[in-house]
């Protein structure tokens, strides 16, 4: 669980860099709110053209040696960021990302399978969300650090201050402030090489998934698609992980919008809710709560806070005063305190799901897990379906609307997707 947890923190940082990458790129590249989001497609389709071949290199070369690949891969795409920032090129940002996405894919199917299966499975969801302490913590940490690091002076680079220069000073400004990436990514590929090594000489067995043996009743089911609890499982993480990204990742560039001030730190707030999330379900599962119950409350409070993001006031600052202002943590509006609320209501979403979907499962876990895997390219969609509205209505504010229909389904699969059992 240590070394897991340490690639979970690994998930964290790279996954959670893009709610900051995207207004930084808006900038630099000179884009509108839909093509800002497009870091977000390119990132997380990785996950569905990749999730199947990861599988079978997997089979081919073992988990361990395949997470010592997905490291690998992730390091060259830390390194095309170099070029990326020197030439300022969308396309080549883009390649980076996806990259980067693919190294995480064989990294994601090889490690949840552990969690899910190193203990009993009622308790599955306390050790994803132990994982997601770790994940989420990385998530609170680097929006912070890529604020101080990459988006200090950020009043030289607004539309305002921009337009009043001239072409060549414009180019020029805008070259030095994606110059600013360079270092922090040369960092991160040393890190990612330095954990290579860490996993191939780590004492990390192989899981014996192949030898479980399939629920009572399953024997006649000769392929994971057989298995609804499975598939519907898949939509579930679809769903859940579109509106995870729109909610941590679309939160700056609408702090942006609102002229919130560190709206570069904003996906920190989603991420501190997300960490409380866990810890509900560290403390109360499976003594509290079922992993079932877990689902349930997380798709009702993530109907309620959408229904705040959507009607709530984009100007009083009364919630989050409330709530962390008197922290001495900077006060925000609260159609944001709402959006940054989905985190708390996303947290048991994954952990509730994983061990539900797979339950009976036996031989045909490592195959289910690919599958289930391929469910986060709802983060490569969904955003960009939530920005296709923002753009052309004029209304970010009222575009998340988007999400309710997730948490519909969410909802059904908490009640009555995971029972079902036969077509």
């Amino acid at each position: 669980m240590v070394i897991i947890g340490t690639l979970f923190f690994v998930f964290g940082f790279v996954t959670w860099l893009n709610g900051s990458l995207i207004p930084f790129l808006k900038i630099v590249c000179e884009l509108n709110e839909f093509q800002a989001l497009l870091v977000t497609f390119a990132f997380y389709i990785a996950y569905v053209v990749m999730a199947l071949p990861m599988s079978m290199l997997l089979n081919r070369i073992g988990y361990k040696n395949g997470m010592v690949a997905g490291l690998g891969i992730m390091a060259v795409g830390a390194v095309l960021f170099i070029p990326a920032a020197q030439t300022s090129y969308y396309g080549l940002f883009l390649i980076a990302l996806f990259t980067l996405g693919t190294g995480l894919t064989i990294l994601q199917t090889a490690s949840n399978p552990y969690i899910v299966c190193i203990g009993p499975r009622e308790s599955a969801a306390f050790r994803i969300s132990i994982m997601g302490l770790v994940n989420k913590g990385a998530g609170f940490v680097v929006p912070l650090v890529f604020t101080a690091v990459i988006l200090t002076g950020m009043d030289q680079f607004t539309p305002a201050a921009l337009a009043a220069l001239s072409d060549t000073e414009k180019a020029g400004r805008i070259a030095e402030l994606s110059n600013r990436l360079v270092v922090p990514y040369v960092y991160m590929t040393i890190a990612l090489v330095v954990l290579m090594a860490f996993v191939k000489f780590s004492p990390l067995p192989e899981p014996e998934l192949e030898n479980d043996t399939v629920a009572a009743g399953t024997q006649s089911q000769t392929s994971v698609l057989h298995f609804p609890q499975l598939v519907l499982g898949v939509v579930a993480l679809f769903v859940y992980v579109g509106v995870e990204v729109i909610a941590g990742d679309t939160i700056g560039l609408y702090g942006q919008n609102l002229n919130v001030a560190n709206f570069g730190a904003l996906t920190s707030y989603t991420m501190a809710f997300m960490v409380l999330g866990y810890l509900v379900g560290v403390s109360c599962i499976p003594k509290y709560l079922s992993q079932s119950q877990a689902l349930q409350g997380s798709a009702i409070f993530g109907m309620l806070f959408t229904l705040g993001v959507m009607f709530g006031s984009a100007e009083s600052h009364q919630l989050s005063a409330v709530l962390f202002g008197w922290l001495g943590v900077p006060t925000v509006p609260d159609t944001i305190v709402f959006l940054a609320l989905l985190g708390f209501a996303n947290a048991l979403v994954w952990p509730a799901v994983w061990p539900l979907a797979l339950e009976g499962l036996g031989k045909f876990t490592a195959t289910a897990s690919a599958l289930l895997i391929m469910g986060i390219a709802g983060g490569a969609l969904l955003p960009l379906v939530y920005g296709y509205f923002a753009h052309s209505s004029g209304d970010s504010q009222l575009a998340y609307w988007v999400m309710l229909p997730c948490y519909a389904f969410i909802l059904f699969y908490a009640f009555k997707g995971h029972k079902i059992r036969q077509w």
